[in-house]
């Protein structure tokens, strides 16, 4: 297993064992609420019993609890009352440190299962800022020339710039330590609930630069990238040429699985095949005129009462094999901090999680975008 640099210098190699039990953890809470697919996470507990996700919640907890105790160096935690050790400054930092672990470990995987087919995911160290390189995507003119000719025209090109800035953002919950050390409420929940939400907000932020500038695309009538009406003819054009112009990388067709249901031929005599098709199976078809047909997950809008924030009557095409369109910077490790216990009245304690991250477009691929 792949270890983030942030996990392995925080925790050393004798102490990852509960990072990768929460990656499983998390893996096996996806599949279970979340309807998630192909995620990889065990079935069995260490002595090959079946395992429910109840009881690997339970014993999550369990390791959370032992990891924070090591990281506040605390060696007397049963010799002092519950409500004694609650009050412990080293318990409330350490708590939020091994949480802020936790989520590096998982934040990145995650956010590439969401927008990994058009965002390249970079991570860089605190105070930093990304700068990345785009090369020309013209060739060089080839011109006839004579006999007695030395040289034709010269040609040469230069590299462009685009500087990604990273931006702080925070979210700010407040816990009881008390609860949550006496078991009565889940740090392996809240945990992953805090991951959902940074998830979310990055998917969102991603996603908001990506539909910006596939808008801004050229709308000439035969060459334009941006198609306005759905066609077969068109659809095919518009894949063929974002391929052309990628250096032949193979495009593929992006949208929502309703978006993606429009994609069929334009002859109205074809028949649906109930039993076995992908169509029927799927609400699309997994290949479409010599192109694969990629599904992106819907995402909620929180802005709006259920409300949707993805376009449904979007198709979007792009050659992930190409320069990736979009750049997510992620600045450092997540940086967490926490009230005093009794700094407040009600007695939780507010705790800032902080990550900071930049997203840009930094590419010479082209794309394409058909609205339905």
């Amino acid at each position: 297993m792949k270890y983030p640099a942030t996990v392995l210098n925080f925790a050393g190699e004798a102490n990852l064992a509960p990072y990768a039990q929460f990656r499983d953890y998390y893996n096996h809470y996806r599949v279970n609420f979340e309807g998630a697919k192909n995620l990889e996470f065990s079935v069995t507990d260490d002595k090959g019993l079946p395992i429910t996700f109840e009881e690997k919640e339970a014993l999550m907890n369990a390791s959370l609890k032992r990891e924070i105790l090591r990281v506040s160096g605390i060696q007397n935690f049963t010799e002092f009352p519950l409500a004694q050790m609650a009050t412990h400054p080293m318990l409330g930092w350490a708590t939020f440190a091994v949480v802020s672990q936790m989520i590096d470990m998982i934040l990145p995987e995650t956010i590439i299962d969401s927008i990994g087919m058009y965002t390249d995911v970079r991570t860089i160290g605190w105070g930093d800022s990304a700068l990345f390189e785009v090369e020309p995507k013209d060739i060089f003119a080839v011109s006839k020339a004579g006999r007695a000719q030395r040289s034709t025209e010269i040609h040469k090109q230069f590299r462009g710039n685009v500087s990604i800035v990273p931006e702080a953002r925070e979210l700010t919950v407040g816990v009881s330590l008390y609860r949550v050390l006496s078991g009565h409420e889940s740090l392996a929940i809240f945990v992953s609930k805090v991951i959902r939400s940074m998830e979310t907000q990055v998917t969102l932020d991603a996603y908001d630069a990506f539909a910006a500038a596939m808008a801004a695309l050229p709308t000439t009538a035969t060459t334009g990238l941006q198609v306005a009406g759905y066609t077969q003819a068109s659809l095919v054009r518009l894949c063929q040429q974002v391929g052309a112009w990628n250096g032949g990388a193979k495009p593929i067709i992006m949208g929502t699985q309703l978006a993606l249901a429009s994609v069929l031929p334009d002859d109205a005599n074809y028949r649906y095949d109930l039993q076995g098709s992908d169509f029927m199976k799927l609400g699309y078809v997994r290949t479409a005129f010599g192109y694969d047909i990629m599904a992106l997950p819907q995402v909620a809008d929180h802005r709006t009462e259920w409300a949707m924030r993805l376009d449904n009557d979007r198709l979007w095409i792009v050659s992930p094999s190409a320069q990736k369109l979009l750049k997510l910077v992620l600045e450092g490790s997540t940086v967490s901090y926490t009230d005093n216990i009794y700094d407040n009245a009600n007695l939780l304690q507010r705790s800032t999680i902080l990550k900071s991250y930049g997203v840009g477009v930094a590419t010479n691929s082209i794309a394409g975008i058909m609205t339905l």
